[in-house]
């Protein structure tokens, strides 16, 4: 049984920071790519940023230049580093074990974590 648990959500004022962690286990984790995904209420589940098994980065349009991904593979946890924080990226975020298409982009796989909140407000 895969299980992923999100931690390191909260409330944070804007222009502030936050770190992810999503720690995997039942799963070979080297195997995986890695990707970080956030739903705000009413809005459909977005891809945030996506890591390949060996540390290649993909980040949203509305996030590059913020958000950092990276991987311990020891450690079986992936991070996001989340900086220069906007109300618009209040959300829950979630994080999943997926893989790669033929075109290099990331597709998420059946397992999802519970999600951690993640509010910017003053």
């Amino acid at each position: 049984q895969v299980q992923l648990v999100e931690s390191g959500g909260g409330l944070v004022q804007p222009g502030g920071s936050l770190r992810l962690s999503c720690t995997a286990s039942g799963t070979i984790f080297s195997a995986h790519a890695m990707g970080w995904y956030r739903q705000a209420p009413g809005m459909q589940r977005e891809l945030v940023a996506s890591i390949t098994r060996r540390g290649m980065t993909n980040y949203a349009d509305s996030v590059k230049g913020r958000f950092t991904i990276s991987r311990d593979n020891a450690k079986n946890t992936v991070y996001l580093q989340m900086n220069s924080l906007k109300p618009r990226d209040t959300a829950v975020y979630y994080c999943n074990a997926g893989h790669l298409d033929a075109r290099l982009r990331y597709i998420a796989g059946n397992y999802w974590g519970q999600g951690t909140q993640v509010t910017v407000s003053s």
